[in-house]
């Protein structure tokens, strides 16, 4: 199959044939669990300093029966303060808490690397259907074919105002002032920790080299760069819902080519 390459400025200047990876059937179920799986490796370990509310001289009455008066360790010490209250346990004010979270809790979730591969396979190969970006919604009224291939003038845009005239051409403005107008003040926990708006996701720009366009997607919008060899289902797929409108670049799709998956190698001799 193929699809026509666009240059900066919108026309089309010449034609460029699919990979294989674009025929991997779309499945759904895949791209969430290993959005899943992925995101728990960037979670951070969580835990408690193991002697907390046990640094304190309290013991127990020896025998403990026998004095009137339950058998909870009682802080030592004399002339006020906490003397007599109970302390080293859970159940009291200023105690340990009874069943902290530990540091050794694994959050780290494995994924099977066919499994990985095919998901991403399947997140890349749904980049070409109208109808799942539409799902999603994103604004895609006037692109005629998906998926978008620019030529690779787009790597070398190193300024905002220049990629914004490109995504004017490209008719993929529409898409970013999609986000500016829901952004919404938070309130609670979010908001005193400096998360003030919650910013969706527009467009993924795939290309081969990213250091000079990465300078220019910083202002924009919900716009991400990413290099091709570093894509992910935590980029096409935000949130483990697919899909999301990409635009690769003419010299990423080469790259494309060159995956292996064993599934891939099936379709080929099956082809």
């Amino acid at each position: 199959m193929k699809v026509p390459v666009l240059s900066t400025s919108g026309s089309q200047e010449g034609e460029v044939e699919l990979p294989i990876v674009f025929s991997t059937p779309f499945r759904n179920d895949l791209i969430h669990k290993a959005y899943i799986h992925l995101e728990s490796h960037k979670f951070q370990r969580q835990g408690r300093y193991p002697n907390a509310g046990m640094d304190v001289v309290a013991e127990s009455n020896s025998p403990p029966t026998g004095h009137g008066q339950a058998r909870v360790a009682r802080m030592s010490g004399g002339g006020g303060g906490r003397q007599g209250q109970g302390g080293g346990v859970a159940m009291v004010r200023k105690g340990r808490q009874a069943h902290p979270p530990l540091a050794e809790k694994i959050i780290y979730k494995m994924l099977n690397k066919k499994e990985n591969k095919l998901a991403l396979c399947s997140a890349i190969a749904a980049t070409a259907s109208s109808a799942l970006v539409n799902l999603r919604g994103h604004k895609v009224d006037k692109i005629d074919s998906f998926p978008m291939i620019v030529s690779d003038q787009i790597e070398s845009v190193s300024k905002s105002k220049e990629l914004s005239k490109i995504f004017d051409a490209l008719h993929l403005s529409q898409d970013i002032k999609r986000l500016e107008n829901r952004q919404k003040r938070r309130s609670g926990k979010s908001l005193l920790r400096g998360r003030k708006t919650k910013v969706g996701k527009s467009i993924l720009l795939v290309v081969n080299d990213f250091k000079n366009l990465s300078k220019a997607c910083g202002s924009l919008t919900g716009v991400d760069v990413v290099s091709v060899k570093n894509l992910s289902v935590l980029d096409l797929a935000p949130g483990a819902k697919p899909i999301r409108l990409t635009v690769f670049s003419k010299s990423a799709i080469g790259e494309l080519g060159k995956m292996k998956s064993t599934h891939l190698e099936l379709m080929v001799i099956t082809r």
